[in-house]
């Protein structure tokens, strides 16, 4: 159980994580005036309490032998989900092996405390790795702050520039922001394509806002060139391709930086980003990788662009016709490797029908790749502001939450584990921390194993690319049994072949839609007077019943009133739907839970049952159990039976051969049954026109009489 002591919320908080409840007590003891302690007693609660105040921890104190999971475990979770990175630990343990320390060493604790332990050295050791982890945070903090500002500068000179070259050109002012985009987006699939370019962070990052000055050098061409509508003479075409060695002078000729990465990216681009993988393109005739990866990278996104922009001598294509023109050579050829990178990205560019979307994702994904890199190399935790910012938008998803009566979680594979909101778990009266949710009696009180495994299944056939996944199911809420529906986005690792990791998700009472949809649902399945399926509904029921079980044993009894029409029209029509409800409630009680009844129309019904050996007494059994009287009125029946294998017939054709068999009943003197046999579609083909039309005919197979 987690034990916390929350005398001053103000305190930092320390996890103090040891199967002793002695240990836990004296640790309390000497850092309790001090500290806020949160107890665990064994790894499993330590993860938890980890995934319940990982922004507030402030230091972990970390036993080695526990049970459940040990130390060990604890801290390669606390790695896997990038906690150690923030979070320091202190092992304190009886084990001292050289061994035992170098491994701890390595999975990322920052000092170890053997026992028994002095006071003072605890002490001691707590305030330094805090005060250590405070002013390193605090560093990071003004770093990460520092580098936020300057991506901000650095949008702010391209959107600048943007509108420079549009003023000057002819093409939309958002080219140069529509290419630097794709540039980011191309890079970010060749890198998880390959390692060949060996392309870091900020070689993307430079690439990205490099593209920006692809095409510079316009500024040295004629406007009646740039901006001409029709085609260009080949004297204007040369004119006009000698806008990259124009640009590439331009940079050439700056009197500083020439050193800088982003300078000598800029270069490669403005200069060769109409070169071509065959060497087809201009100004030098460069082929394959003497091009660099940073101009074949910017060529295909600023073609891209131009094909599904609206120029001065062309309207736009579509998406889906410019991937088709490009990966066909239409616009000459490019680098296979990227051809694989176009496909991959496809999707997203689809999705991205104008250019706020596609900065949007641009944006996104700029701000995750400097975490990310940042984070890798240890360089990023968050500051006073940024932890500021999440308690606020923490405390507005509660609040919203509590408005929509949303119930949100998040579970975690490894370890098993989902985390409850605390407006949720007290909806629900569960622990906010579930431990191995599959197998907890807690949770098994609140949600049904079966729906649980159909939302894992579901669950399980998520992909990164199609995350989500929901699910209907009952959820029992203060003793009630209400319809909940469950959302849920899986999360995914970040390496090149990512694994499953967890899923973040909502439950919503939609127990009053639910019953109004069952309800409508149920009225278009079953006819309304008498309560039965309705043939169309039943229909399709009972094909899949066939399907589900092939080789088994199925009769269809087809049912009609004898006389109906003297009980409508002596006693009225009221009375006769007293006789038909008197005759459902009687089908009701003569069949089996598994079987089906149902109302074709008017006074015929239908049983649907199946049968492993015996069909004769079921049937007669039946048969008298539908004989009575309502007030005056004899009920009397006659029957019509056909038997198949699921594998042998269709419904269509074991309706037919029922009907066929009801016929001949009813031919021969009403109240009584009929099996059907070849010699009724004979029987039936004879009759007069008037005769056969009782019923409409199909395709039958023979059975026994």
């Amino acid at each position: 159980m987690i034990l916390i002591n929350e005398e001053q919320n103000h305190k930092s908080k320390i996890l103090i994580a040891d199967d002793s409840e002695m240990n836990r007590a004296i640790l309390a003891d000497m850092l309790g005036d001090s500290y806020e302690i949160i107890e665990a007693e064994n790894g499993l609660e330590a993860i938890a309490a980890i995934q319940k105040y990982s922004i507030e921890l402030s230091l972990i104190l970390l036993d080695i032998v526990m049970p459940e999971m040990d130390g060990f475990g604890v801290l390669d979770t606390m790695n896997k989900r990038r906690w150690i990175d923030d979070i320091p630990v202190i092992m304190i343990s009886a084990e001292s092996s050289p061994a035992t320390i170098e491994r701890a060493y390595e999975l990322g604790v920052t000092d170890f405390i053997s026992r028994p332990f002095d006071a003072m050295i605890v002490q001691r050791r707590v305030i330094n790795t805090i005060l250590l982890y405070a002013k390193q945070k605090k560093l990071m903090g003004l770093v990460a702050d520092q580098i936020y500002e300057k991506e901000q500068n650095n949008s702010l000179m391209i959107d600048i520039l943007s509108h420079i070259v549009g003023f000057k050109n002819g093409e939309s002012a958002q080219h140069v922001l529509h290419v630097r985009v794709l540039t980011e987006l191309l890079l970010d699939a060749l890198v998880q394509h390959t390692d060949q370019y060996r392309l870091t962070w900020s070689d993307i990052s430079g690439i990205s806002i490099a593209s920006a000055l692809h095409d510079i050098g316009k500024i040295g061409i004629p406007s009646e060139i740039l901006n001409k509508p029709g085609k260009l003479t080949d004297e204007e075409f040369e004119i006009m391709k000698s806008h990259s060695v124009i640009g590439a002078d331009i940079l050439k000729d700056l009197p500083v930086h020439q050193n800088e990465p982003l300078v000598k990216a800029a270069y490669e681009i403005c200069r060769w980003h109409h070169e071509r993988w065959d060497g087809r393109g201009y100004p030098d005739g460069l082929k394959g990788d003497e091009i660099p990866i940073s101009a074949q990278i910017v060529a295909l996104a600023d073609v891209y662009d131009a094909l599904t922009s609206e120029r001065v001598y062309k309207p736009p294509f579509s998406h889906d016709e410019a991937v088709k023109m490009i990966l066909n050579h239409e616009c000459g050829v490019f680098n296979p490797l990227l051809m694989d990178c176009l496909r991959d990205i496809s999707d997203t560019l689809k999705a991205s029908t104008s250019e706020h979307s596609l900065l949007d994702v641009s944006n996104s994904r700029e701000n995750r790749g400097i975490v990310e890199e940042m984070v890798r190399h240890k360089e990023l935790a968050a500051s006073e502001r940024t932890l500021r910012l999440l308690e606020q938008e923490r405390m507005k998803n509660s609040f919203y939450a509590t408005l929509t009566h949303e119930i949100q979680f998040e579970y975690t594979a490894l370890p098993a584990m989902v985390s409850i909101s605390a407006w949720g778990a007290q909806l629900l009266g569960l622990e906010e921390i579930i431990m191995d949710p599959f197998h907890s009696p807690a949770a098994a009180a609140v949600m049904e194993r079966a729906d649980m495994c159909k939302l894992a299944k579901k669950l399980s056939r998520t992909t990164p690319e199609h995350p989500n996944a929901q699910q209907d199911c009952v959820v029992t809420r203060d003793g009630e049994r209400r319809w909940f529906r469950i959302v849920v986005r899986s999360m995914w690792s970040a390496e090149s072949d990512p694994h499953f990791t967890g899923c973040i998700g909502k439950a919503m009472d939609i127990h009053d839609s639910r019953m109004m949809l069952d309800d409508l649902e149920r009225k278009a399945s079953h006819d309304a007077l008498t309560g039965l399926y309705n043939h169309a509904h039943a229909k399709t029921i009972i094909q899949q019943r066939m399907d589900d079980h092939p080789g088994s044993s199925f009769a269809l009894v087809m049912i009609d009133l004898d006389h109906f029409k003297d009980a409508n029209d002596t006693y009225g029509h009221q009375f006769g739907d007293q006789v038909l409800l008197y005759m459902a409630d009687s089908l009701r009680q003569s069949i089996r839970g598994s079987d089906i009844a149902v109302r074709v129309g008017g006074d015929e019904f239908l049983i649907f049952l199946e049968y492993k050996q015996g069909l004769e007494p079921i049937i007669q059994r039946i048969f008298t159990s539908l004989c009575g009287q309502v007030e005056d009125f004899h009920i009397s029946v006659s029957m019509g039976i056909s038997r198949a294998t699921g594998a042998d017939l269709c419904y269509e054709d074991l309706f037919h051969q029922a009907d066929q068999a009801l016929y001949r009943a009813k031919q021969s003197g009403r109240g009584q049954y009929f099996f059907y046999d070849d010699s009724m579609e004979a029987t039936l083909s004879t009759v007069s026109p008037i005769e056969s039309n009782h019923k409409s005919g199909h395709s039958a197979k023979k059975k026994e009489g």
